[in-house]
């Protein structure tokens, strides 16, 4: 018979100092107390005993894991070795846009609620339009100049004026933050949510399904791995339509 008490200890070598707790350490931990391991969970207090430990076993980082006497290695190789998907950094994702828009849907219905009594009202649909064009200038705004190097590289407006792409995350917030205020705010707005759009739209329009460019979006802010295409499309639209409601409303 297989003896599985031995089968499922681990050995685990991970820092843990006074100034730093090694989070993939603790996630590796974790991982193997939930597969059902017994973990010999051994810290590593110092940095010159990670360098030791490091040299006695020929690698070059920390955590290591151990099972049945095998190295297994770092924590995305022992997601690998449970048959686990290893986040790739460089994979395109619509993911932090969708979240976006699931938020401030969720936002939007509850403020609806808390104004009417009521879920589903007009007033909800703009206020998830506002709600998700403030959420995205937030983004936009954590480091302008990292979404205006990405934002250059399509936008039509930004090229022929950079400060353009400064500017930019300002106006969404601004008029999102006004949407939301309604009123003779909400009309103030109006010409900047429609300009921003339609610039916005025919910019993505042009680079994804005109000159068939495979380009990121900034629109998340810079340094994303969102792809630049429907969805993209989609924010601007929104802004334009927003704003000729908001008139014609």
């Amino acid at each position: 018979m297989t003896n599985n008490n031995h089968a499922k200890k681990a050995v685990l070598y991970r820092m843990v100092t006074d100034n730093h707790l090694c989070p993939f350490g603790l996630k590796a931990k974790d991982l193997l107390e939930r597969k059902g391991f017994e973990v010999e969970d051994n810290h590593l207090e110092t940095r010159q005993q990670t360098d030791a430990f490091q040299a006695k076993h020929d690698v070059k980082t920390t955590p290591q894991t151990f099972i049945d006497g095998e190295r297994i290695g770092g924590y995305d190789d022992l997601r690998k070795h449970f048959g686990l998907k290893v986040k790739d950094q460089d994979e395109l994702t619509y993911t932090p846009v969708l979240v976006v828009f699931a938020v401030a849907a969720l936002m939007a219905l509850a403020a609806s609620w808390a104004m009417s009594g009521q879920w589903l009202t007009i007033r909800a649909g703009e206020w998830f339009i506002a709600f998700s064009m403030c959420i995205l200038a937030i983004l936009k705004l954590r480091d302008v100049d990292s979404f205006s190097n990405m934002f250059i590289g399509y936008d039509l407006l930004a090229r022929r004026v950079v400060r353009y792409a400064y500017v930019y995350p300002f106006a969404e917030a601004l008029a999102g933050i006004l949407m939301i205020a309604g009123g003779i705010y909400g009309l103030i707005a109006v010409p900047i949510a429609f300009f921003i759009g339609t610039v916005g739209a025919w910019s993505v329009f042009k680079a994804v399904y005109i000159d068939k460019r495979d380009l990121k979006c900034a629109c998340v802010g810079g340094n994303s791995n969102v792809p630049l295409g429907f969805v993209s499309l989609a924010e601007n639209l929104m802004m334009m339509l927003m704003a000729i409601w908001m008139v014609v409303r």
